[in-house]
């Protein structure tokens, strides 16, 4: 998938997805390279990323169906 401006994928830096995080739970955030966004498992959410900036607002964010292949949320507590 394109980044939809210039027609290039979009990329983040390593570092940056590090200090990144979900802004509704505070969760670490996965990066998908085929759809140029930025996954939280926990808030179901995926964050756009136009022109290598992640668009962290969740009003900008698309929502994850629960079929769409990622396992369910870890919620922590006692094993």
């Amino acid at each position: 998938m394109v980044d939809g401006r210039d027609g290039k994928k979009a990329n983040v830096d390593p570092k940056l997805l590090e200090l990144l995080a979900c802004p509704l739970t505070r969760g670490p955030l996965a990066w998908d390279p085929e759809r140029s966004e930025l996954i939280s498992r926990v808030a179901r959410l995926a964050y756009p990323v136009r022109d290598g900036i992640p668009i962290m607002l969740p009003s900008e964010a698309r929502s994850l169906p629960f079929d769409d292949g990622l396992p369910p949320p870890r919620l922590g507590g006692p094993s």
